[in-house]
């Protein structure tokens, strides 16, 4: 294992002082190390961004590299191939391997990347390297001496990333006592939500809902971040006579935020889009998102739905979302939420695999057709 500290050290010594990524656990250790210094990792809202911020430092000429989880790696492959490859700017990418090398030890979402990743790359004719959990410092300088020579010849080197190969540091979030617990603004949600479909994004929030109230009408979303809103959106035209609700993330949103525009356009009167912010990822360790400076209640209402509303406390959300039900969409509320304490809820996929979810939620679908 190669300590946190270690690894931004010997990529600094090299001369790579600028970072950019989505976070993943396995990176939890870097990110929180470049993050205690300003300027010296960028949290992008998606893989795709990562990487083509980091090619426009590397174009300043400023030595970049980038930090993922494979199963964003789809993001990453539009400016990797059109941009990156094509014009020959040296990033280096770093990419756990989720999933690798037995998909059965991981979640379902990534058994398709796990096995998918290094054939990926090897299409693409990519240089890659891998570090595994044993790796040592002397190891992993080899690599990067080998990744050095591909990055001088203006190519685009990958380090494929064991778990366990990058230790931890406890990344640094802001306590804030003013904001609602998220466990009772789930509790509240799914009793004002009655029987309507919810579709929850991937990771805490997901497994909240599970731990609250598991039914049919509920979709856990396993990954593929950032598209609950997306799902949903599709979930409410198919049937406009009944309501349908998002529980997403302020990381999740951000992601792509310009789904908030698509709905708006679409105004599917029957969406109730609700956001619980955080102001971190938290389950990849912490890591803050950008909602700090960007008011996701103000982007909606910009791009255009009908009301966009911050809650602040619960009776505001239940009065808010009581609203929303029974006036014509879209709407988004907006919560701000403390970090979670205590244990989480187990993944929904610890009891229900993600075909019976698909098959559950299809059939509750139909049978409340046309209700409100």
């Amino acid at each position: 294992m190669i300590a946190a500290e270690d690894f931004c050290s010997e990529l600094e010594g090299r001369g790579f002082h600028f970072a950019s990524g989505v976070p993943c656990s396995f990176f939890g250790g870097p990110i929180a190390h470049l993050s205690r210094t300003p300027g010296r990792y960028v949290p992008a809202a998606n893989e795709g961004g990562a990487l083509a911020t980091a090619a426009g430092a590397a174009l300043a000429g400023r030595r970049s590299y980038v930090m993922l989880q494979n199963s964003g790696l789809g993001n990453l492959v539009n400016p990797l191939t059109s941009l990156v490859m094509t014009y020959r700017i040296p990033v280096l990418t770093f990419v756990s391997l989720r999933g690798w090398p037995d998909p059965a030890q991981d979640e379902p979402q990534h058994e398709v990347m796990g096995t998918k990743t290094i054939p990926l790359l090897e299409m693409f004719g990519l240089p890659h390297w891998l570090l595994r959990a044993d790796s040592d410092a002397k190891h992993f300088a080899e690599i990067l001496t080998a990744a050095e020579e591909a990055v001088a010849a203006g190519e685009a080197p990958f380090v494929l990333v064991e778990k366990g190969a990058v230790g931890k540091c406890p990344a640094t979030a802001e306590e804030r006592d003013d904001r609602l617990d998220s466990h009772e603004v789930v509790q509240l949600l799914t009793e004002l939500a009655d029987e309507a479909p919810i579709v929850a994004t991937t990771g805490y929030t997901g497994r909240e809902l599970f731990g609250v109230s598991d039914r049919p009408a509920n979709f856990y979303m396993q990954g593929s971040m950032g598209h609950a809103s997306s799902i949903a959106l599709g979930v409410a035209l198919a049937d406009p006579d009944r309501t349908v609700v998002i529980l997403d993330g302020d990381g999740a949103a951000l992601m792509h935020m310009g789904t908030l525009s698509v709905i708006a356009d679409q105004a599917p009167a029957n969406l109730v889009h609700v956001v619980l912010d955080n102001g971190i990822h938290e389950s990849t360790g912490g890591q803050s998102t950008t909602s700090g400076r960007t008011r996701l209640e103000e982007v909606a209402a910009a791009a255009g739905y009908r009301s966009a509303v911050r809650c602040q406390t619960l009776d505001e959300v239940r009065e808010q979302f009581t609203a929303a039900r029974q006036s014509p969409g879209p709407h988004l509320r907006l919560i701000p939420t403390r970090a979670r304490s205590g244990p989480m809820p187990p993944r929904a996929t610890a009891t229900h695999s993600p075909e019976a979810m698909r098959d559950r939620f299809s059939a509750a679908l139909v049978a409340s057709s046309g209700s409100a």
